[in-house]
């Protein structure tokens, strides 16, 4: 575990953390006038390798050859030109740091870090982070890698948990939630039930993904809630002329793939951030990653059950946990997290894939995304 601390005087400014990775919804910006909770778990903080915050410099004054060395491909709104490495922490494990009022600069409802780091250190008065907290954003810390230090406070460091102890701790992502809006309607409500946040990220990350693995073909992906994901959107993005690709769900306790699959389905470690990768090494189907919790429900799903599985209800017991409600509309990929990842992947220079990425807005006019 890591404490992190004051690069000018040495505060300590962090309760111990340990590292986890980046969450793939990290830079979602979700819904309008949405109260979103907090991005990472007390106790634990990630780093984001990218350059994050201000200055930015818009598409217009990049080089585009430059832009690829950054490995973006295609073009974005802007591009950071602050210090890479910014770490990212729950608001609740910050110490002796005060906010800037000058620096409280937010998009709507809160602060919104557009005006550079808006916390400092309590002791010498150093800009040392940015607190995240406006509507539609995920709660947030970001520690600036150049005012801050890591410091170890212990000498063993906790080997990551195993595939199997994951999947023994059994934490899915449901795909359904609360969402909770800023303003209350007219009716008293503040909230409704739709597809988590969390899924619609880490489906535009996968698809971007599952885009690239195409080759331009069509692509299949299993029944059920796999197919209400992704499938409608690769059937509207791809041809429907040549042989499809076939995509499955691979992963720990998973059938092995077939050696013809051409698509793997894999989760993503969520301490280390390294995809599984199937222990047959002639198995060369490209990789689409996913969150280990939005994995862990499409490979275990949990169902509901009215009745306890087997026997009765106690003598005047009521039971009162009624399914979550089902979202009223289709799932929707998240378009930030699909245009972000797909600037970063090669393939993007094709001209057909290029076409997709120049039509998003298009396609989230018609509610494809």
């Amino acid at each position: 575990m890591f404490v992190f601390v004051c690069a000018g005087c040495g505060a300590r400014l962090t309760t111990p953390l340990s590292q986890v990775a980046l969450p793939a919804h990290t830079h979602q910006k979700y819904g309008n006038g949405i109260q979103l909770p907090v991005l990472m778990e007390s106790g634990t903080f990630a780093v984001d390798p990218e350059p994050w915050g201000p200055p930015w410099r818009t598409w217009e004054e990049i080089d585009p050859d430059q832009a690829a060395a950054r490995g973006i491909y295609a073009p974005v709104y802007a591009l950071s030109d602050g210090a890479p490495g910014a770490i990212v922490i729950a608001p609740g494990d910050t110490r002796g740091t005060l906010l800037i009022p000058e620096k409280g600069g937010g998009y709507c409802c809160g602060l919104g870090g557009a005006d550079g780091p808006n916390m400092a250190c309590e002791t010498c008065g150093l800009p040392v982070a940015s607190r995240i907290d406006d509507c539609s954003l995920w709660q947030a810390v970001w520690l600036a890698p150049n005012a801050v230090r890591r410091l170890p406070v212990d000498d063993a460091d906790a080997a990551p948990l195993s595939w199997a102890e994951l999947l023994a701790e059994g934490k899915g992502t449901p795909p359904f939630e609360p969402i909770i809006a800023t303003w209350r309607s007219r009716l008293g409500l503040n909230h409704w039930w739709s597809w988590s946040p969390q899924w619609e990220a880490a489906a535009g990350r996968a698809l971007a993904h599952l885009l690239a693995a195409s080759e331009g073909r069509p692509v299949t992906v299993p029944d059920g809630l796999i197919a209400e994901v992704f499938q409608r959107a690769l059937d509207a993005l791809l041809p429907a002329g040549p042989p499809a690709r076939r995509a499955v769900l691979a992963g720990p306790e998973q059938p092995a793939p077939d050696t013809d699959a051409d698509i793997l389905l894999v989760p993503i470690h969520p301490q280390t951030g390294e995809s599984w990768t199937p222990a047959d090494q002639a198995v060369s189907a490209y990789p689409v990653p996913l969150p280990f919790g939005v994995w862990l429900w499409l490979a275990f799903p949990e169902p509901y059950l009215p009745v306890p599985a087997s026997g009765g209800m106690p003598d005047g017991v009521l039971r009162d946990d009624p399914p979550a409600p089902h979202p009223h509309h289709l799932f929707r990929a998240d378009p930030g997290a699909f245009h972000r990842t797909l600037v970063r992947l090669p393939a993007v220079r094709s001209p057909w894939l290029r076409a997709i990425l120049d039509n998003l807005t298009q396609h989230m006019r018609t509610r494809l995304f």
